[in-house]
Order: structure tokens, then sequence, then C-alpha cells
């Protein structure tokens, strides 16, 4: 099941300052990705997208993503565009367990703290250049869970679901019919064609915890290489 021993819940509210990120290259034909990275925001909010002319913290509240709807995020990223890090990603405590995700050291201490509260494997995305977050919560109840979003070019997201996220048997996959197995990271998992032209990486279906990546505006065979390019993080 992939579990670890439960940490110290830690509850962090972190809001994206943006970086540039490292990763494998273009998800598809074209196409190269970017990185962010959060700065603080009040606990228990989920924070509105902040614009590209500043690093600075947004303002307001946007509604969670649909997967964890109802209920308050323990703690929370922020998309941004601004291709500056902010001051304060330099103070961040070590993070190097984290290295290999996405963005500045704040997202890369926002997966830590998520990794150090539950007791299954968090993942993180790699991605090129000009891909950034769009949305980012975790929360701690019914065993914990976690989802990310990214914004690439184009049109293109993809979204990380992680942990207790689903209730269904179905695993919360969107319709599509499945293709082949497919890697999560470290997880075998299988790859479903969707039946809305995008494809998903689904590792144990229905169950407690799960994990699932949605991507829309990519090809299979990008979604299968950048599937395979999600790092663990350690806790």
């Amino acid at each position: 099941m992939h579990r670890r021993p439960i940490a110290p819940i830690l509850a962090l509210a972190l809001a994206v300052a943006a970086c540039t990120g490292t990763g494998p290259g273009p998800a598809s034909s074209g196409t190269t990705g970017a990185s962010t990275a959060p700065t603080p925001a009040a606990p228990g909010t989920s924070v509105a997208p902040s614009g590209p002319a500043s690093p600075s913290s947004a303002e307001g509240s946007a509604a969670p993503s649909e997967a964890v709807a109802g209920e308050e995020p323990t703690s929370s990223l922020a998309p941004t565009e601004a291709p500056t890090a902010s001051p304060e990603a330099e103070a961040t405590p070590d993070t190097s367990v984290a290295d290999a995700c996405t963005g500045t050291a704040d997202n890369r201490m926002f997966f830590v703290d998520a990794a150090q509260a539950v007791d299954w494997s968090v993942l993180c995305a790699v991605l090129p250049p000009r891909w950034n977050v769009s949305t980012g919560a975790y929360r701690l109840a019914n065993g914990g869970r976690m989802v990310i979003g990214y914004k690439g070019p184009a049109g293109a997201t993809l979204q990380l679901s992680e942990g207790g996220f689903c209730n269904g048997a179905d695993g919360c996959v969107p319709p599509g019919a499945d293709v082949k197995a497919a890697k999560l990271g470290p997880l075998d998992g299988t790859l479903v064609a969707l039946a809305d032209g995008g494809f998903a990486i689904v590792v144990d279906r229905g169950q407690n915890p799960s994990w699932l990546l949605e991507a829309h505006g990519i090809d299979q065979a990008a979604t299968v290489r950048l599937g395979k390019a999600v790092a663990e993080v350690a806790d």
C-alpha cells in the first residue's frame, strides 16, 4: 500500500512565488514548462492566483479542487507566473529530500510538510520550463489527501491527486478505457485514455491511499513520460 510511519501533523499555509523549474524535456512537441514558489497564506484557506507582475502573496479565496471540495485545506499553494524567486525562498530550511520537485525551496517545503504529516508516499511533478502551479492543498482528514494542479503551454494541464481523495470504487478516474501499464514515479499504475481526449495514470484504483495523474492538452507519449518522471518526496 506504499505506507510509511505517521509523522507529526504539520499545518502550513503556503502561497506560491515563482522560480524556474528543472526536470525532463518538453511534455509534447513544441512545449516546455516552468515552476513556482509559495508564500505564506492564512491557515485554513485556499488562495487566488497572483499576477505576473509581482511575487507577493495573493489575497482573496478560490474554490478548492472538486476532488476535495467542502473541506478547509491544512495547507495550500497559489499559482504564480512571475519568473523571479522571492527573497523568502532563500531563507527556507533545507528541503533536499524534495530536490527533484519542480519549484523553489518554498514549494519543496510544502511537499516535505505533507510527506511528514501522512503515512503514504507523497509524489510531486518534475516538469520542464513554462509549467506553473495552478492550485494545491493537502488535508489530513480520512488519512490525508493532496491535490496539486499545474498549467502548461497552450492550455495543457496536469493534476496529481493523492491519498484518500476518492471514496468510489472507480478511483475517481474520469470515463475512459485502460490502455496499458504505466509508471507514476516509483509506483506501478495503469494508463487510461480518457473519453474527453485526455489521459490518466491511476495507482491502486479505488483504495485508500491511491494516486491519480490527469493530463489534458498533451499526448499519450508525453503523459507516460511525465508520469514516469514524477518523484517521491522522502519524509
